[in-house]
């Protein structure tokens, strides 16, 4: 996403500069990209973060929930374990739920992981956390929703996957790895409690 970059050249990760073992067949129409690779974007995107945030003023990676809460710790865990950087990253949650523009045809659920911020807003360096970019409509809610808490200096984007297929004009300012889907396939971000079965699933249908 583009806002207020003030010049800060954008980190993407192409999946065609990876090595075509980096899908491995599951079963049925489906690929799936394993473990090694999904830590290695993480490592990535971490590290392109601390570089384009030098300095020592706090920063907040605020994960999209549901699919960008995971990826938000993981990767606030990993800037923080950079030796070289003394900028402390903290993690939150945003609730898009009352900003989605489906809401008529999909009502929030009983059971949601509401919003929960690391501290005032106001004058905060933001980055929005997201598993998959796809249209584009997602990052539009959050940044409704980030709004209604205040006025941040500075907001970015960082997904683990971009997936192409933008209805919005948004692009992220840090992309892990991207890869082309279908319109009609289905690209999921696994990341669990065990790290040895995190996993990228793209599925038919």
């Amino acid at each position: 996403m583009k806002f207020n970059t003030g010049g800060l050249r954008s980190y993407v990760f192409f999946l065609s500069n990876f090595p075509n073992t980096l899908f491995s067949q599951g079963v049925g129409p489906s690929r799936q990209i394993a473990a090694k690779e999904v830590h290695a974007a993480i490592e990535r995107l971490a590290a392109a973060i601390g570089d384009g945030h030098p300095g020592t003023a706090p920063l907040w990676l605020l994960g999209i929930a549901n699919g960008g809460i995971p990826v938000a710790y993981r990767l606030a865990k990993a800037i923080n374990a950079i030796p070289s950087s003394n900028r402390r990253a903290m993690a939150g949650v945003l609730d898009i739920s009352f900003h989605r523009d489906d809401l008529g045809r999909h009502p929030i659920p009983k059971e949601f992981t509401p919003t929960a911020l690391p501290g005032d807003v106001t004058g905060a360096s933001v980055i929005l956390v997201d598993d998959v970019l796809f249209t584009g409509r997602t990052v539009k809610a959050s940044l409704d929703e980030l709004f209604d808490h205040g006025r941040p200096a500075r907001v970015e984007l960082a997904v683990l996957v971009d997936r192409g297929g933008r209805r919005m004009p948004i692009a992220a300012d840090f992309v892990g790895m991207k890869l082309e889907a279908g319109e009609k396939e289905t690209v999921i971000v696994e990341l669990g409690e065990d790290p040895a079965r995190d996993r990228i699933v793209i599925r038919n249908g």
